[in-house]
């Protein structure tokens, strides 16, 4: 059976969970802890008959397969309420996927159904990447369900895998996601190094596995990421995703590389009524000392956040709304960290249609952390506009990788004069008090320009009324 009709095989599954009225966003969930505990079964015997190294199970014993493959009715509902119970209590990986995990299954027969259907396949015999794209399949397809909502937290893989190509992370280096949803990001980055020649050193490709981590402030989400992981053999007994909101603290830690989307929109107010029966609206804002502005908008927040855990000469690359580059105040005052501390080099314009948020515009950001300076670090802003005469959607023409070839090939040439394109591009030279701006495009794209023509005028004149890219 081929990795797609595995994919379908599996999601098949959540027929007998609709049936329960299991909530989309469980699917998943409640799919991963009964396929977890059955690899683990089939990992046990293959440690039995010498063809794994016997590293032991981190599943205690009496939370097994074998406990429940046999059992049925009422009983087999209790053992399972039981086992994950007990698991959600363990520390480490297992604590993290089984974390506060529940049983949504009442009818013991539907239940007994899931568990046979499981049982009934080999998972261990496809190997860590099929697993591993099989559990990315049912991400996926959770994500298409619209009423599952599940699609806050899928970037598309296309673009991902466009982003870590021209970060180009290696070996040595630490990759962090501050947002990392079901984990795509770190997946890519992990395929992307573990490529590498250096990454054929065992000593060295060993250590890789520690340099991964993320966070996320949706349990159920961090549940999904740390087995994504797991699956792809990215991480040990310790899970590297934290159950957090990242925006608290940094917690004094800084990351070579970060890659990625962080949720878009304002912290949510509350309401609070007074002893006198009035009511009053309070918000929360994020208080933090290496924060050097206080706004409630969480992008900005995160761009904060991103621009302090980066260490220096480390990479980023962030999908960000259209406001950040032009909202004024808060945003403006980042803004000018942003150009004066780092070197923010390539602006990635996207098109809509993307993503499962429909009409979203947004931006890919690529900056580099350079020493701090008197001048600053930002000297030239190349823009690739894939956004301009685009259209994508969904299903009927979805972002494939091929759509970002173009602006992959153009990053790797180098010196942003270099980098031509059929494309419509731009660079915006940045100096104190002057803005100069120098088209890019080739010949063969003139035919084009005209359309673009508009577009562009109207780009550049809200960048000017923004007065943030400015340095003064």
């Amino acid at each position: 059976m081929n990795e797609t009709a595995l994919v379908q095989k599996v999601w098949n599954y959540a027929h007998v969970l609709r049936d329960q009225g299991v909530p989309y966003q469980s699917y998943i969930s409640q799919i991963s802890y009964l396929l977890f505990l059955k690899m683990d079964d089939e990992r046990a015997e293959l440690v039995t008959q010498g063809l794994l190294p016997a590293n032991g199970s981190p599943i205690p014993e009496d939370c097994r397969w074998a406990t429940l493959r046999d059992l049925q009715g009422e009983e087999l509902t209790r053992r399972y309420t039981q086992i994950l119970g007990k698991l959600q209590r363990q520390s480490g990986m297992m604590g993290t996927i089984f974390l506060k995990a529940q049983n949504e299954i009442q009818d013991p027969a539907k239940l007994k159904r899931l568990v046979g259907l499981i049982d009934g396949e080999r998972w261990l015999e496809h190997g860590i990447d099929v697993k591993g794209s099989i559990y990315e399949g049912l991400l996926e397809r959770n994500a298409q369900e619209v009423k599952s909502g599940a699609g806050q937290y899928f970037t598309p893989r296309a673009l991902i895998d466009a982003m870590v190509t021209v970060v180009d992370p290696d070996p040595r280096e630490s990759v962090h996601d501050p947002a990392c949803g079901t984990g795509g990001f770190l997946l890519a980055a992990w395929e992307h190094i573990r490529k590498k020649p250096l990454a054929r050193n065992a000593e060295i490709y060993q250590a890789m596995r520690s340099r991964f981590s993320g966070v996320d402030i949706v349990p159920e989400v961090v549940r999904l990421c740390a087995m994504n992981l797991y699956l792809h053999d990215i991480a040990g007994s310790e899970s590297p995703i934290e159950p957090r909101d990242a925006l608290l603290g940094a917690g004094g830690k800084t990351f070579d590389v970060v890659l990625t989307n962080p949720p878009f929109g304002k912290k949510q107010s509350y309401r609070i009524v007074r002893d006198d029966g009035e009511v009053d609206t309070e918000r929360d804002d994020y208080d933090r000392q290496d924060f050097f502005v206080t706004t409630s908008n969480k992008q900005l927040n995160f761009l904060q956040h991103i621009m302090t855990i980066l260490a220096e000469n480390g990479r980023a690359g962030v999908v960000l709304p259209d406001n950040v580059l032009f909202e004024g105040g808060a945003g403006e005052a980042i803004r000018r960290r942003l150009l004066h501390n780092f070197d923010f080099h390539t602006l990635l314009r996207l098109p809509t249609g993307i993503f499962y948020k429909q009409g979203v515009k947004a931006n890919v950001l690529f900056f580099d952390k350079k020493p701090v300076s008197e001048k600053a670090n930002t000297r030239e802003l190349w823009i690739y506009d894939l956004r301009t005469n685009q259209r994508f959607t969904l299903k009927e023409r979805p972002m494939v990788r091929a759509d970002l070839d173009d602006f992959v090939a153009c990053y790797a040439s180098g010196a942003s004069p270099l980098r031509t394109s059929s494309r419509a591009t731009r660079s915006i030279s940045i100096s104190s008090g002057s803005r100069t701006t120098r088209s890019t495009t080739p010949t063969c794209c003139r035919r084009r320009r005209r359309s673009r023509r508009r577009s562009w005028r109207t780009w550049r004149r809200r960048w000017s009324a923004s007065g943030g890219w400015r340095l003064r």
